[in-house]
């Protein structure tokens, strides 16, 4: 499996080995909690004793998939999991550079006892499979860009279809002055180079606390330089290749641009056509400005400015001022203060004194972005249940909701508001 994630996304084994062991902990988790969240619950009733009530969950139907490159494993099979578990039929359109991974994923699947045709994988072209298969399901999961979003919910809007999008994100650590750089650099050096930076989660942006900028930064630097790219497959390797030409030319253009109006590069910089076609050595920026494009658009590629901040409440500020909301990170010795910023920054998952891989990992919890980053999330009760509709049955027992007999209605309407008055005081009812 491993063989495979490397040979057709070009990632570094040990970023590899993440998709293995986040679809082994996606499976275990429903398997073990799909049941209670679909059994029927039951609530308050509109009387109590008098109506019995029930939230019911029904599968949505076809559930349609449209995954990225970047993760082929992962999110080519990890959200199907939980609408196969939620009784829906799915079809999987993969990214047309990397298709086998979610084809041997559903061999795999069909291998273990699932009926064939409930999981299908349909390769080709986004442009052309993409609308059609918007057109034929009952509910759409897609990961990409903010771009591509847009006009995936357009064409849901028209036909009233619900959805689920985790998008573009321009996410930020935030190095605070009491950080432990011991452990604050590696973590930082992980955050932003994973996956060649391809990851969705990854950081582009990093705000440090002018206390310990002249310490972490060299640091920082040294441990960047000190990264082997290659392409074997083996642990030897810290950083594998960009995915392709068209990404290449992305994170080359963004760098250019930025050291042509005056930012300062602290390492990297460099297409490495030595190891392969599309190798970019990891590369550190200062200096940069708001008229670069990499200031504000996302790379998606191992590339990272630093910003000198005077405190927590100016690396808040200028971590929130961004369109985007998908992941932050806060580095702190104070865990008390690490949440308090946490719950500060406009993120739908914020790390302390980690990157990405805690809230990622922690399955039971909701993973979505916040503004342009996306819609809905997975992961936890709601990354099964968006693949449900609700359905309440409520059965109405001796009495009716309405006047009794020959009860005029003004003597019913004094009784109801009695009866409102009592039941503020019952649990569950304020």
């Amino acid at each position: 499996m491993l063989d495979l994630i490397q040979l057709e996304n070009g990632k570094a084994r040990r970023h590899a080995f993440e998709e293995v062991i986040d679809v082994a902990q996606v499976s275990r988790y429903y398997a073990r909690t799909a049941p209670g969240y679909l059994r029927p619950h039951r609530r308050a009733g509109a009387l109590p004793a008098l109506t019995q009530t029930w939230e019911c969950h029904r599968p949505k139907g076809v559930v349609g998939m449209l995954c990225p490159w970047n993760y082929p494993l992962t999110l080519g099979i990890s959200d199907a999991l939980p609408a196969l578990a939620a009784g829906n039929t799915v079809i999987v359109k993969p990214d047309g550079q990397t298709p086998y991974s979610a084809l041997w994923a559903a061999e795999l699947l069909e291998e273990a006892g699932l009926p064939p045709g409930v999981l299908q994988v349909v390769t080709g072209p986004g442009p052309e499979l993409g609308t059609p298969l918007i057109e034929h399901c009952d509910f759409l999961m897609f990961t990409g860009s903010t771009r591509v979003g847009r006009i995936v919910a357009t064409l849901a809007a028209e036909r009233l279809m619900d959805y689920s999008m985790e998008l573009g994100g321009k996410n930020a650590i935030l190095v605070l002055a009491d950080a432990d750089l011991s452990r604050t650099v590696p973590g930082a050096v992980r955050a932003a180079f994973s996956t060649t930076g391809q990851l969705c989660i990854s950081m582009e942006r990093m705000y440090i606390d002018a206390a310990v900028w002249d310490e972490f930064v060299p640091r920082f630097v040294k441990a960047t330089r000190s990264l082997r790219l290659g392409n074997a497959l083996t642990y030897k390797a810290d950083i594998g290749s960009l995915i392709s030409a068209n990404q290449l030319d992305t994170v080359v253009r963004h760098v250019g641009d930025a050291v042509s109006k005056g930012a300062t590069l602290l390492a990297g910089g460099k297409a490495r056509p030595d190891i392969g076609p599309y190798f970019y050595e990891p590369t550190v920026l200062t200096d940069c400005s708001p008229e670069m494009t990499l200031y504000a658009d996302e790379t998606f590629g191992p590339v990272i400015s630093l910003y000198r901040v005077s405190g927590p409440d100016e690396a808040i500020e200028r971590a929130n001022d961004s369109c985007y909301g998908l992941n932050f990170s806060v580095w702190t010795r104070d865990t008390r203060k690490g949440r308090r910023i946490a719950s500060r920054l406009q993120a739908g998952t914020v790390n302390v004194n980690e990157g990405y891989a805690a809230t990622w990992g922690s399955v039971d919890a909701p993973m979505g972005g916040w503004k342009d980053s996306g819609v809905g999330s997975r992961h936890g009760e709601h990354g099964i249940l968006k693949y449900t509709n609700t359905q309440t049955i409520a059965l109405q027992r001796l009495l009716p909701i309405a006047p009794p007999g020959a009860m005029p209605p003004a003597a019913y309407a004094r009784a109801m508001t009695a009866a409102m008055r009592a039941l503020q005081w019952l649990p569950g009812r304020r």
